[in-house]
């Protein structure tokens, strides 16, 4: 991989809008510079569309200069700056740590440009960049670090990690993302920082869980390192143990992230909970604040595998395909709008686990798709239903219901019998009292 040096702008140069951000306020006496991930992925080649500014100005003066700002962050230094297609570029004030709860930090202003990135957190993220004049400023030696492919905190591992915990967890992400190694003092860091992540807000786990799902091609090195560092056991316990086979079975399914396509995240939380069971991965969703939507699809995936998975592994892994019956009860069990999702899971962890020929993982997705959308599997497709009971004599209340679904068993066995005509003769003599029969 090679970088650019500093003469960063013969290479690629900040958007143009940002130059204008950053102009105005150096034709205004403060020293601005574009920092932290925009900088770093510029240095990789990376595309990156959110583009960060630190400057000498006050939040006041920030806000003096520019017609259309946002107040996102008063308190640390952070204003807004709508740019002119309503883009918003967070402008901070170079600023400095008084104190810290290992989350939030207690700052104040007047900091020098070295000051305040010696207060960021990993050197690839301490890069700063003029973009009127063109150059770099790496007094942490960044640059050499995104050469070596190194996540390294600036200065003092274990201090930065205690400042905020949650650096932990992206020391991993970026990683994880870039395919960089974890340098040794950052590791140790990260392992002795376990323990406190439970300061960290139920709802900052989840963002991290989703911003690896979407921003990390495999998953499973990023959380493969969530394991061994004791993250999961702080913060998503009945992840301690995961496997590294349910963790590839991640990496087998597409990344998050696209519009409208909403299932592929809960596809990847269904693989990386799927041997915990549906009831545990309910709670835990429900405790890491996951939407009920997203709570309800995932859990029900998880306890459809975990309740059919071992049959069906093992009669395919011995290379044989259920036969019709055997597979119409099966969609009928997972759902038939659930069969498509269940089918890709399921190949996820077998592709992990090595366990199931493709070809014989094709076939199946094939029939029970067919099987799901073409054939008798839910009370909705019998040729009869509660009123053509009732007519026929069977009174209503429970036995009814219990009688309905006896049809279906019997359809799904044998769809040939899924005739009005069929039904209500086996009915009748399903509703016959028991001395009479």
């Amino acid at each position: 991989m090679r970088l650019a040096n500093s003469a960063a702008g013969r290479h690629w140069r900040a958007p143009g809008q940002v130059i204008e951000i950053a102009r105005t306020l150096q034709q205004a006496g403060f020293e601005t510079w574009c920092v932290g991930g925009a900088v770093r992925d510029a240095l990789l080649g990376v595309a990156h569309l959110d583009w960060d500014l630190a400057t000498a100005a006050t939040p006041t003066q920030v806000r003096k200069l520019f017609r259309r700002t946002i107040p996102v962050g008063i308190e640390f230094g952070t204003v807004g700056v709508l740019d002119r297609d309503n883009l918003m570029h967070e402008v901070t004030t170079f600023r400095r740590d008084v104190k810290t709860d290992g989350r939030h930090a207690v700052v104040e202003f007047g900091a020098s440009l070295d000051e305040d990135l010696a207060r960021r957190d990993f050197t690839i993220n301490a890069i700063a960049y003029d973009p009127i004049d063109h150059r770099l400023h790496d007094p942490f030696g960044g640059q050499i670090d995104l050469n070596r492919r190194v996540v390294r905190a600036v200065g003092d591992a274990e201090a930065r990690l205690r400042e905020d915990r949650l650096r932990a967890l992206r020391a991993i992400r970026f990683a994880a993302r870039f395919g960089f190694d974890i340098e040794h003092e950052t590791w140790h860091a990260i392992v002795g920082s376990a323990p406190f992540l439970t300061r960290l807000s139920p709802e900052r786990v989840k963002q991290e869980i989703e911003k690896t799902m979407e921003q990390v091609l495999a998953p499973s090195t990023a959380f493969a390192r969530w394991r061994d560092a004791g993250a999961f056991a702080s913060v998503v316990p009945t992840l301690a143990q995961v496997s590294d086979v349910t963790l590839r079975a991640i990496d087998a399914l597409p990344r998050p992230g696209l519009p409208g396509r909403p299932l592929r995240k809960c596809l990847r939380l269904a693989a990386l909970f799927s041997d915990v069971g549906g009831k545990q991965t309910e709670r835990a969703l429900r405790d890491l604040r996951f939407s009920n939507q997203d709570i309800a699809t995932v859990s029900a995936l998880v306890d459809r595998w975990s309740r059919y998975a071992p049959n069906l592994t093992a009669t395919l892994s011995a290379g044989i395909l259920p036969d019709a019956a055997e597979l119409r009860r099966l969609a009928a069990g997972v759902g038939r709008l659930r069969v498509a999702a269940f089918v890709r899971l399921a190949a996820a962890r077998w592709s992990a686990a090595g366990a199931v020929q493709p070809l014989l993982i094709r076939r199946l997705h094939r029939r029970m798709l067919t099987m799901a959308f073409r054939e008798p599997i839910e009370l909705a497709d019998l040729a009869v239903d509660g009123d053509d009971l009732r007519s026929a004599g069977i009174a209503t209340g429970p036995a009814l219901g219990r009688i309905l679904h006896a049809l279906l068993q019997l359809v799904i066995e044998d769809p040939a019998v899924n005739t009005r005509q069929a039904l209500l003769a086996i009915a009748r003599h399903l509703g016959l009292p028991s001395e009479t029969v």
